[in-house]
């Protein structure tokens, strides 16, 4: 492990917690013993009273609130959500994941809506991601079409926006990953949960807050069968050391 220092400091990291998220400490173990950030938990009910604490916060993936209503719904109008809406306005870097993903687009920092996958199962694979947009904060190690190899666990990962959404989001760059084969091709088949264009990941107009439905967490070491989510994380922590 190679400690994350910004100077002599620790790049600090934050995680947040909700009744359901269960891959928090896949996450935490990710940013702490494979990355060396300095991490710590942000209870769902908190509001962060000093957002410049944090270089980097992640929203993680599992079944918040027991996805009630939907997934994602009531999340996002937890007592954390102003906090973080305030923190991305002033440009820090969002990542959610999976669920996490689920409720920035509840919560309206990401826009469409996440339906139920085109199987309705539960879909637990591996998928290949294509990047199609290197000038994030999470993708800056990586090159555009380029293909990664990441796992995928969700129910509701169908991503969907009205046409017109998805070509200002086209034209603004902020479709960042689409699901493809192993050679990179964009298809039908290789969509696992329906996604409208093959849709896996987008950030906002700022590049500051992306989601993104497969667990980058979950391919950070060599022992998982790939790395290739390291390279999302390698790509937040150069960045934050570059700002």
């Amino acid at each position: 492990m190679v400690m994350a220092m910004i100077g002599d400091k620790k790049i600090n990291a934050g995680i947040t917690v909700f009744p359901g998220s269960n891959c928090d400490m896949d996450v935490y173990y990710a940013l702490k013993d494979v990355f060396g950030l300095n991490v710590s938990f942000i209870w769902h009910k908190d509001r962060l009273l000093d957002c410049k604490k944090y270089h980097f916060i992640v929203i993680p993936g599992g079944f918040s609130y027991g996805d009630y209503l939907r997934a994602g719904a009531l999340a996002a109008r937890s007592g954390i959500m102003e906090s973080l809406k305030e923190y991305a306005d002033s440009g820090g870097i969002i990542l959610g994941i999976c669920n996490g993903f689920q409720i920035l687009l509840e919560a309206g920092l990401l826009g469409g809506a996440m339906l139920t996958n085109s199987s309705l199962r539960f879909e637990c694979k591996t998928v290949y991601l294509k990047v199609l947009n290197k000038g994030t904060p999470f993708t800056c190690m990586l090159e555009n079409g380029s293909v990664l190899k990441m796992p995928i666990a969700h129910h509701d990962g169908n991503y969907y926006a009205k046409n017109d959404d998805i070509v200002k989001l086209k034209d603004a760059r902020g479709l960042i990953f689409q699901y493809c084969d192993i050679n990179g091709n964009v298809t039908a088949e290789a969509n696992p949960n329906g996604s409208i264009d093959n849709i896996a990941g987008i950030s906002n107009g700022k590049f500051n807050v992306m989601g993104l439905m497969p667990h980058p967490e979950r391919a950070s070491e060599k022992l998982t069968g790939s790395i290739d989510g390291a390279k999302i994380f390698n790509s937040v922590i150069k960045y934050i050391k570059n700002i």
